[in-house]
């Protein structure tokens, strides 16, 4: 039950990621408006996330032991898309506050799928 639960989450989050990125990227439905002060650099950070998040729902339907690899890569990328945005604000550039938060959730929700995926996902 647990799995399946993982595995709907996973699928649900990474389709999300990849559309709401992609859409501020790609400037579908007059989203980038909206987004206001983007930082580039994370909307790619999470739209890749949103490839390495159902990679892993893929992982975890074909029961495979490597599920946990495109979490640890997505969190990893995070990470050093957090970092990069610190040092982006510290130099004076733009951005929106709600990114913060935002990014905040994500390492948060990536850190306790993956912890899930170790403890809950065998062969």
């Amino acid at each position: 039950m647990i799995r399946k639960l993982i595995l709907v989450f996973l699928v649900l989050f990474g389709l999300l990621t990849l559309f709401m990125s992609s859409s501020v990227l790609f400037d579908w439905f007059g989203i980038r408006a909206k987004e206001g002060n983007f930082v580039p650099f994370i909307v790619w950070a999470n739209w890749l996330c949103g490839f390495l998040y159902l990679t892993a729902a893929y992982a975890i339907l074909k029961s495979k032991t490597s599920s946990k690899i495109p979490l640890i890569s997505a969190l990893v990328i995070l990470i050093i898309a957090y970092i990069g945005l610190f040092i982006h604000i510290n130099q004076g550039g733009l951005y929106e506050n709600k990114t913060m938060g935002a990014m905040a959730f994500r390492i948060a929700v990536t850190t306790l799928l993956l912890l899930a995926t170790i403890k809950f996902i065998k062969k």
